[in-house]
């Protein structure tokens, strides 16, 4: 720009160098900015622009632009360009564009050699600091995100006076800043007046106060942390907002409405929140084990305690699983019925350090939150195989053994010799390991809280495997574990299924039908969150609308004091950390936090990750099978290590994926590009993303909170603009579909604009979308001809065999009807139309992600649609018809998974405490949103703010 302006004859050459000098503070020593800001000033004539621009300031605003971070300093620049002048500074004289072209170049090069004299100094001025321990790595340690203050700039749609709310967090500013002057955010003197740039934080007066006393908006306070990936090297930050008598709404830029209401509860008459973990696997421990003192101790505090994630959940494998060096359990002795050889002493749990591990989170727990967990660390554990001497041996394997040879794979429908039908003898010695292994662990201290009957049921995976069908287990459970729990640890939950949402519905009506011997034992369902196959891309991206009708099951009378809880959920394969690719480490914390978000809205009771913490390459695994964990402990890049290599001994794999790229940076280039903190790195411990957005969840809600009805509405410009497509333009914004693949399921959410319910109708009438993957590279899927026969709803699928071919057939003015050709069904049953969510909707209601599917054409409300062949938005009012309590209304659009911007709310257990709104963006484009609530005391639009791009926020009230 400033090379263009150069050449048109401007004189914005001194913006551009201005806008320069801010920059390079990205990196640069401030002292050095500020002298060589001096010397410019006396030696290349700026001296009169820089003095114009000083009396046109405030007392100290000056400095703001010299040594203040980019952003505000871009904006003091901007807000003194004249806009009449062509966007030349306007205290510019008139003489400047007589200035020659040679002596203009002279200029142009002077200020372009400078900057990188100074952005080479500035790097080695931040690698001097890392050598010598300045920066500390916090999570507020990144220069390149200090927050603006309120410019005089931009226009301003809220009316009221208005004062700044901000934290003062003396990490957000280098060690030789000046101090800053604090903001009282509770001064009675009226502010003056202030202009508001567009997209800033405006919250209401009224709420900006402090304490809390009850769920009404007296004493209520607000606060926002914030975790982008635009500035990846900062986490949870607190932001700055400005408070005003009254917020309202732009006429020309959409605003997305998001509506919470914290008198709403979803699933009240089923159990709270329980909270959050992770897995103390073996390969978890012997990871935790290679640490100096210093490491574990951060880990400890990153994961359990009160300044840290706050977990307060885990889970523990009985004998081995692939995430350990080797299979192994505590009786290995054919034929031993009454486990005389039972190792009482769990030696293999114990030498590995995975005892110690759940000892020391159980510890810090109680440590560090003392006034909810009386009870400590809530363990669930589960089994990935029998011994060996117990299973049959696999057919392709076997040489008239008796058994099975190894604990790895397993027979259907039962891995159990003799099965596990009544007065079997393996099942019942089967029981009775559980039994022994509980008390093993009570006798070393753990209390375990919950069993899983078996680890993945339906897998007979090529490493430890136990396979059972749904009858097969509901025996194993009436006949042989049941019983035995109840007479050995009636206290011990028993949780039934323990694998993927597709066929959760299935077991649970099974097993849980109050015919069904199995059922009186049965405290909860465990469900993981793979999407099963080979495309791990699905995971976590599938089954929501299964979660609804999973707590629907459980709201009877016989069923509503009835769990559900996730068990397992991780990226794979390997880890960010070794790939080094921002967006996908960053899009593998988004889909985390989109599945959380979206489970407990659906009415699930908490969230147990798959492995706590693994290796640089996501190990180890005896099968290779490694995968991603938000810790990673890579002790040879602790501060001080010596001789340590980067792959220890009980890892094995190399290094399938290529070298590990992060181990090529430097810390402080770790922490600005890939968002690794320094001072995590010094002990030899990595926190990804997915650490953080995490974070902005489980640090907050806490147990025995409940979901809130809450959802993302379409903006107040209706069809003329949508969150993410603007006024005039007709383009659907957000940026590249990653949900345009097969196998994602097809929803209907509030209109926002967005590639995600952007369709094209072809000429084979075909609806299709367009996108990529994480990798980049293009996809295109269509929508099926068939509803899925376990989702029950349409699915995205290949634009050959499988697609749908569908023909409108109007029914007067925008509306059709629209037909599937290709139907294999009823010719009057083969319209398009909606089926709303079960239990109500949970948190989201009726509009938040009903599903598509094939229903009858004489059903004239819920086949109505209407398409827009400007936008490709393909729109159904439908479900305003529905009852919906939070009264909203407006065209909802089919949607391929779910929308960019999402919400999730929490009331907590008690209404003295935060309650929490969580707000996640996963477009590429920014989006505007008015916060608008219901408390007790009445309903208010409480913030008008704007989330940037791949952004979280948590709102604190």
């Amino acid at each position: 720009f400033a090379i263009q302006q150069f050449f048109d004859g401007s004189r914005n050459i001194y913006a551009f160098a201005a806008i320069s000098f801010s920059s390079i503070s990205i990196t640069a020593d401030r002292s050095i900015l500020k002298t060589s800001i001096r010397l410019l000033a006396s030696h290349y004539t700026i001296t009169q622009h820089t003095n114009t621009m000083a009396s046109s300031y405030q007392k100290g605003e000056l400095v703001q632009l010299v040594s203040g971070n980019a952003e505000s300093s871009t904006q003091t620049v901007a807000a003194n360009i004249d806009d009449n002048n062509n966007g030349t500074l306007s205290s510019s004289t008139s003489t400047s564009t007589q200035r020659t072209f040679s002596q203009r170049l002279q200029r142009l090069i002077i200020v372009i050699v400078v900057a990188c004299l100074l952005a080479y100094a500035g790097e080695k001025a931040s690698l001097s600091d890392w050598s010598n321990g300045i920066g500390n790595g916090s999570s507020n340690d990144d220069p390149t995100t200090d927050d603006p203050l309120p410019a005089a700039a931009g226009n301003n749609n809220s009316s009221g006076t208005g004062t700044t709310m901000t934290d003062d967090d003396p990490e957000d500013h280098y060690q030789d800043d000046p101090p800053e002057d604090p903001i009282d955010p509770i001064d009675p003197t009226p502010p003056p007046t202030v202009n508001i740039p567009n997209g800033s934080c405006i919250i209401k007066t009224s709420i900006a106060r402090t304490g809390k006393n009850d769920s009404s908006w007296t004493d209520r306070n607000l606060q926002i942390l914030e975790t982008s990936k635009l500035h990846p090297g900062r986490h949870w930050v607190p932001k700055q907002c400005t408070t005003v008598d009254s917020i309202t709404v732009s006429s020309t830029d959409p605003y997305a409405k998001i509506q919470v209401d914290f008198t709403q509860v979803a699933n009240k008459d089923r159990p709270p929140i329980m909270g959050f973990g992770g897995a103390f696997t073996e390969a978890s421990a012997l990871n935790y084990n290679s640490l100096s003192d210093a490491g574990k101790e951060a880990v400890m505090e990153l994961l359990f305690g009160d300044t840290g994630l706050g977990y307060n959940m885990g889970r523990v494998h009985m004998n081995s699983c692939d995430f350990c060096v080797k299979s192994y359990s505590f009786d290995d002795v054919d034929g031993d019925f009454n486990l005389e050889h039972f190792d009482m002493s769990v030696v293999h749990d114990v030498e590995t350090g995975m005892v110690g591990m759940m000892l020391e989170a159980d510890a810090k727990l109680r440590q560090s939150w003392t006034k909810e967990n009386e009870h400590g660390l809530n363990l669930v554990a589960s089994p990935w195989s029998p011994p060996a001497w117990m299973k049959l041996p696999l057919s392709e394997r076997s040489t008239g053994d008796d058994h099975a040879k190894s604990m790895d794979g397993s027979t259907w429908p039962s891995c159990l010799r003799e099965g596990t039908g009544p007065g079997t003898r393996y099942a019942d010695t089967w029981g009775l390991y559980f039994s022994k292994f509980l008390t093993a662990y009570k006798d070393l201290g753990i209390d375990i809280w919950a069993v899983t009957v078996q680890n993945e049921p339906e897998f007979p995976a090529p490493w430890e495997a136990c396979v059972y069908t749904p009858d097969v287990e509901g025996d194993f459970i009436a006949y042989h574990l049941g019983p035995k729990l109840s007479e050995d640890h009636p206290d011990v939950k028993l949780l039934i299924f323990d694998h993927n949402k597709d066929h959760g519905p299935l077991w649970m009506s099974n097993l849980l039908d109050p015919s069904n011997p199995a059922a009186k034992y049965i405290s909860g369902t465990g469900l993981h969150w793979y999407a099963g196959g080979m495309d791990r891309l699905l995971d976590g991206a599938v089954g929501t609308p299964n979660m609804h009708k999973m707590a629907a099951m459980n709201q009877g009378s016989d069923n509503e004091g009835k769990i559900i809880l996730g068990t397992e959920a991780c990226h794979c394969p390997s880890t960010y950390y070794a790939g080094g690719d921002l967006s996908i480490g960053w899009a593998r914390a988004e889909r985390y936090a989109h599945t959380v978000l979206a489970d407990l809205a659906a009415g699930s009771n908490g969230w147990i990750e798959w492995n706590l913490v693994l290796d640089s390459v996501g190990g180890p695994n005896h099968l290779g099978n490694v995968c991603d964990a938000p810790i990673l402990a890579v002790p040879h890049r602790a501060t001080g290590a010596v001789n340590i290599p980067s792959q220890l001994d009980f890892e094995h794999v190399g290094h399938p994926f290529g070298p590990v790229q992060g181990d090529f940076e430097s810390p402080p280039q770790l922490q600005r590009t890939q968002g690794f903190p320094v001072d995590m790195l010094e002990v030899g411990v990595v926190v990804q993303p997915m650490y953080y957005y995490m974070g902005h969840i489980s640090r907050h809600v806490r147990p025995g909170a409940r979901a809130v009805h809450a959802i993302v509405e379409g903006s107040q410009l209706g069809q003329r603009a949508r969150t993410f497509r603007p006024l005039g333009s007709t383009k659907a914004g957000g940026g590249l579909n990653g949900l345009a693949r097969d196998g994602i399921e097809v929803t209907m959410w509030p209109c926002e604009g967005s590639t995600r319910q952007l369709w094209l109708w072809n000429p084979s009438g075909q609806f299709q979308v367009f996108g990529e993957d994480w990798l980049g590279n293009p996809t295109t899927s269509c929508l099926s001809a068939a509803a899925d026969q376990f989702f029950g709803g349409f699915l995205l699928t290949d634009c050959q065999s499988h697609a749908g071919i569908f023909v409108k057939k109007s029914q007067g003015g925008k509306y059709s009807q629209v037909v599937l050709q290709n139907s294999l069904s009823d010719p009057d049953y083969s319209c398009l139309t909606i089926t709303p969510l079960q239990n109500g909707g949970g948190a989201l209601g009726l509009r938040g992600g009903g599903q598509v599917t094939i229903g009858s054409c004489h059903d004239p409300s819920a086949s109505l649609w209407w398409f827009s062949e400007t936008t490709g938005e393909l729109m159904s009012d439908f479900l305003n018809q529905q009852g919906d309590d939070s009264g909203s209304t407006g065209e909802l659009c089919m949607t391929t998974g779910w929308p960019f911007l999402q919400v999730g709310a929490f009331k907590p257990a008690n209404p003295e405490d935060d309650h929490t709104i969580v707000i996640l963006n996963e477009a590429d484009d920014e989006a505007n949103f008015a916060l608008d609530v219901m408390m007790d005391g009445g309903k208010e639009v409480v913030m008008k703010y704007t989330i940037k791009e791949h952004t979280i926020q948590t709102v604190l009230l």
